[in-house]
């Protein structure tokens, strides 16, 4: 735009020559002083209508930035994270990464750039000389500089700019939903899955060996056998998931040597069944001694006795293990009256 289209009431009167002027060098100051030069007004300064165009040029920026950031929650929780896309020349990629970093590339980028299309056009460029003072926060200081603070926010147009200051608070708003949505990978929330296995009543007791459902009488007395719940397949997605609190431990003790009145009566015929895995740091436990009816865990060696509610004896374990009711169904198999009677695993109570 050339002077001859701006009005000749927003030219400026003259030019301040003064602003760049030149102190000479002499002998209290051997160096000359260059000054600043010359300030020349932005076409913005002298013309409202590209004062406005700049203005809608950061909101629409400032806009975008919005949309990328909408688009890149839109993408988190739309795409797949199997799916892939062919990009030229970059080839098949992740096309929930492709989205995910083009939109939030683009929403930071359009703030960005917003910022600094609106202070090289709209904000004021005069520049300011400023004498060097002794590094202290003296009380005419800090009175300047709130007086600074007041004269730049009085500057930046923010209180004209209501175009501009609308679009910015949206896009510094909306951007840091891009991070709380990404807390949405520390997982679903556990709900009660803590609680319960896939033990369930009329659940049957099937050998991990064989994968046969058991019988009573496939139990000996000082036999230990490890069993899973019906239905739990190895080749099954959640199987380790699964399996990791469902294990089951199986002993048969005679009856008269059971000590404990309650797992006595959860028991079948001093079949005994609790959780496999110990309550210290969830190692599976396997080996077992008769005679004394103690079962060791290999890690740590954390000693619960089977014979007492498989109550801790030795070691860093924190309570004991789980015990599942069990009964003998109309076909003669052993099955779950229910599940566990307490959560499975480790530090459970200091987690709840």
């Amino acid at each position: 735009m050339s002077s001859q289209d701006i009005p000749e009431e927003n030219l400026p009167a003259a030019q301040d020559t003064s602003h760049g002027a030149v102190k000479p060098a002499d002998e209290q100051n051997p160096f000359a002083d260059p000054g600043l030069p010359p300030h020349e007004p932005r076409v913005q300064d002298i013309d409202e209508r590209a004062a406005k165009r700049s203005e809608r040029t950061v909101a629409l920026l400032f806009t975008v930035s919005m949309l990328a950031t909408v688009g890149f929650i839109a993408s988190y929780v739309t795409i797949p994270v199997d799916k892939s896309v062919y990009i030229w020349p970059i080839g098949h990629i992740s096309a929930l990464n492709f989205a995910l970093g083009m939109t939030l590339g683009l929403a930071l980028f359009c703030i960005g750039a917003g910022a600094v299309h609106w202070a090289r056009t709209l904000m004021s460029d005069h520049e300011l000389a400023d004498e060097r003072h002794p590094i202290q926060a003296a009380p005419d200081v800090r009175a300047k500089v709130m007086d600074d603070f007041r004269q730049g926010a009085k500057e930046s147009v923010l209180g004209r700019r209501k175009l501009i200051r609308n679009t910015m608070f949206g896009a510094l708003a909306l951007f840091p939903l891009s991070g709380v949505v990404l807390l949405r990978d520390l997982g679903p929330l556990p709900g009660t899955k803590l609680r319960h296995t896939l033990w369930s009543r009329g659940k049957l007791l099937v050998n991990m060996n064989t994968n046969e459902p058991l019988r009573p009488s496939d139990l000996i007395v000082g036999s230990l056998t490890f069993a899973k719940p019906e239905g739990l397949e190895e080749h099954d997605h959640g199987f380790q998931t699964e399996i990791a609190k469902a294990a089951l431990m199986l002993v048969r003790i005679k009856p008269d040597d059971i000590k404990d009145k309650r797992a006595l009566e959860w028991s079948h015929e001093g079949i005994l069944a609790y959780s496999k895995i110990c309550t210290h740091v969830g190692c599976p436990i396997s080996l077992y001694e008769q005679q004394t009816h103690h079962a060791l865990c290999p890690c740590h060696q954390s000693t619960f006795d089977l014979s007492d509610g498989a109550k801790v004896i030795f070691g860093p374990a924190g309570h004991p293990l789980p015990q599942l009711r069990i009964g003998v169904n109309d076909e003669g198999y052993l099955e779950a009256l229910g599940d566990f009677d307490e959560p499975v695993g480790p530090a459970f109570w200091e987690r709840g």
